[in-house]
């Protein structure tokens, strides 16, 4: 599993699959820059970033989902790190922020749905849930996106939440991480972190 975590009491996790902008998310947050692969699921272990002071560590774990070139029993080991990093550490995360990419986000849902398959992302969403950890979908790359409400409602409903979306505001944070769109995700998170008695932490969000 993953050795590279530093000391912290709090945590902030980034998750999701390849290629929905995780990196990008992290230096918009940090404004410090990570080494990314230039191929899907070339990261296989996380990235940290962490301030001292406030005993507080944001983490972007490793993306998961198709892997060009990787093979599958190493996609499913990425896949069982994942889950056992927020298993063993589900008590010191405050949020967990899954990525999405707007544009392909229902497509992608849709086409690993079946009778007895659910995908990662949403499996990845309710375990969060599962396991009191407090789940935020970051719908990145929506200055992609035509029918922006349209496509949101789409999202609300492949997680199981009614909509129209804009009741889930602590939930789902429409952003353009690339374009420095970021307040959706910030006002969610600061939800969470009020709730959790960490309003400290709100300078960087």
């Amino acid at each position: 599993m993953f050795e590279t975590r530093p000391d912290r009491d709090s945590e902030i996790v980034l998750a999701g699959r390849s290629n929905v902008g995780k990196s990008t998310l992290m230096r918009e947050i940090t404004g410090h820059t990570f080494d990314t692969g230039q191929r899907p699921g070339v990261t296989r272990s996380p990235n940290h970033y962490d301030w001292a002071p406030e005993d507080f560590v944001l983490t972007d774990l490793p993306g998961f989902g198709f892997m060009q070139g990787v093979p599958d029993d190493v996609q499913e080991e990425i896949r069982t790190d994942i889950v056992r990093y927020v298993e063993e550490y589900a008590d010191n995360i405050l949020v967990g922020v899954i990525v999405l990419d707007g544009k392909a986000a229902v497509d992608i849902i849709d086409r690993h749905t079946g009778p007895e398959s659910i995908p990662h992302t949403v499996e990845l969403y309710h375990f969060f849930r599962d396991v009191g950890v407090s789940p935020v979908l970051a719908v990145n790359k929506m200055d992609k996106v035509d029918k922006r409400d349209e496509r949101l409602d789409e999202i609300a409903d492949r997680f199981g939440l009614l909509p129209p979306w804009q009741q889930h505001s602590d939930t789902i944070a429409p952003i353009s991480a690339k374009r420095g769109s970021m307040q959706p995700l910030y006002d969610a998170i600061r939800e969470h972190l009020h709730d959790a008695q960490r309003d400290d932490l709100f300078k960087f969000f």
